[in-house]
């Protein structure tokens, strides 16, 4: 690795939500930043004016900063590279698109659209290995390299649209080594002259993307394996500054997959199989359209962390739970593979399982307060606690808390028709009197007592565990679920207990 500083950026475009694969993307970069004592810079690229969507800048700041990746430098914090904000620099990427016209390396081009289909309908009418704007055509065309200085300047007087083109190499290899695909080689022959300014006065990505990675010192761009095409262009354009000592290290991450694995992971799939693909929830404001997020799901951030972690890396150990801390020390570029990463939901609730039954009982009680404070239930907090205890090892997230342990703040008003069927014999409310009567004469209804209790009427009754067990689950919840009985009766009190079991009693044994 160069012993030059480390410094990665993280740099989206303000066109939309934040898709669970650039999350993916500012981790790695985090993650090597902090493994290499670096900095993260966090960089907006709005080049793109016509796809800018209202609010998507402050999305992704705090879709960041929910996932717990924090910058050094950037849009929200400053620093000694700024603006962070490509349409803040505007005129600084104008200035070395001429320099690159200067050197020879750009060229003004003023063709209309007309023109260019014309010419996109006449290279493949031609059947032409390349069918873009390129050195096979572009002294064809209306540009710079055709037209005289003269020419060129009554046009840019005059006002003509014009772009300014990179002037590609012919027949050159662009030879490059990326940190996680190896040695690639390209020809300038397949590539074409790309627009690097556009008619708007702005600069397109590849010219903005290069400058400031440049003049932010950029030491590694780690980035989405869609770059991967674009990166001969970008060594190019380094070669054409005379930068190519300056470059950064390239490593392109593999895609994330649909859950079948057969195609990049979208919006679409979340919304078709139920699962969020962005971090937060997204309201977009032009169709009012709501997309799920992972935070309002329910999801834990650092388990959102660990899930994106390990699409697409892995730490060579059968580790699966890792603190942002351990993943810092664990990280390593050599160890993301090139395959693409399948998404897997069931994988990512089972991580946040991992998460919800290590928290503190006091804490995920706290976070389920506001669930039964809807359900208009005032509860204990120490109660409270204890049930979470009781039922978190069943839960995935803490909105299904209230699926596992409702019985706990409402008796049953039904009863298990199945239940009752399979486990309701002709003794059963004599076994339950018989309980009743040994509860009501414990001073303390600990479960100690009670189970001592329901040996007791097992060797007087001479029965088996389910024919007192089963019934008592049924009376108390109304069906299966909970976790032991003994447990839940501990919790219910004493009270509580025997009103059910009267209840039950009376109810199931009328309709028997």
């Amino acid at each position: 690795m160069s012993q030059k500083e480390v410094r990665v950026r993280f740099a989206p475009s303000p066109t939309g939500p934040l898709h669970i694969g650039g999350v993916r993307t500012a981790l790695y970069n985090y993650l090597f930043a902090k493994k290499h004592g670096g900095k993260m810079v966090l960089r907006i690229e709005d080049t793109d004016q016509k796809r800018f969507v209202q609010g998507a800048e402050d999305y992704v700041l705090e879709s960041l900063n929910w996932s717990g990746i924090e910058f050094d430098e950037g849009v929200h914090k400053g620093g000694p590279y700024g603006p962070y904000k490509q349409s803040e620099r505007k005129e600084l990427y104008k200035e070395y698109a001429e320099k690159l016209i200067t050197s020879g390396h750009a060229y003004y081009a003023f063709d209309t659209p007309v023109e260019l289909e014309s010419l996109r309908k006449k290279l493949e009418a031609d059947k032409a290995s390349n069918t873009s704007y390129s050195s096979f055509c572009r002294m064809n065309m209306s540009n710079s390299l055709t037209l005289s200085k003269q020419e060129v300047q009554l046009k840019i007087e005059a006002g003509s649209p014009y772009v300014v083109r990179f002037k590609m190499p012919e027949n050159e290899e662009v030879r490059f080594k990326d940190i996680i695909r190896g040695d690639v080689v390209v020809n300038t022959n397949t590539l074409d002259d790309k627009v690097l300014f556009k008619s708007d006065g702005m600069p397109t990505y590849h010219l903005a993307n290069i400058v400031d990675d440049y003049l932010m010192k950029i030491s590694h761009v780690i980035r989405g394996e869609e770059w991967l095409p674009s990166l001969p262009l970008h060594i190019s354009l380094y070669r054409a500054f005379g930068w190519e000592n300056e470059m950064p290290q390239f490593a392109h991450m593999p895609l994330t997959l649909k859950p079948d694995g057969k195609g990049k992971l979208s919006k679409r799939d979340g919304d078709r199989l139920g699962f969020p693909v962005f971090p937060l929830e997204w309201k977009n404001p032009q169709t009012g359209e709501t997309s799920s997020g992972y935070r309002e799901s329910g999801y834990f951030p650092e388990a959102f962390i660990n899930i994106l972690a390990f699409l697409g890396w892995n730490p060579g150990t059968e580790q699966e739970i890792f603190s942002m801390d351990e993943l810092i020390q664990a990280f390593s570029l050599e160890r993301v593979g090139k395959a693409g990463s399948r998404f897997d939901p069931e994988k990512a609730k089972w991580y946040n399982h991992q998460y919800l039954i290590e928290k503190n009982n006091d804490e995920l009680a706290q976070l389920y307060q506001p669930i039964l404070k809807e359900k208009n239930i005032s509860a204990n907090e120490n109660l409270v606690s204890s049930i979470v205890g009781l039922i978190k090892e069943r839960a995935n997230f803490v909105a299904d808390f209230w699926d596992q342990s409702y019985f706990f703040f409402e008796a049953p008003t039904a009863y298990d028709a199945k239940m009752v069927k399979k486990g309701w014999k002709e003794n059963t409310a004599k076994i339950l009197e018989a309980f009743l009567s040994k509860s009501e004469g414990l001073n303390e209804y600990t479960f100690d007592n009670l189970d001592s209790a329901v040996k007791s009427v097992l060797e007087e009754k001479e029965i088996g565990m389910g024919q007192i067990m089963m019934p008592l689950r049924l009376v108390l919840v109304g069906s299966g679920k909970g976790p032991g009985v003994i447990e839940i009766m501990e919790l219910l009190g004493k009270e509580e207990v025997i009103r059910r079991v009267e209840v039950g009693i009376e109810i199931i044994g009328r309709r028997k």
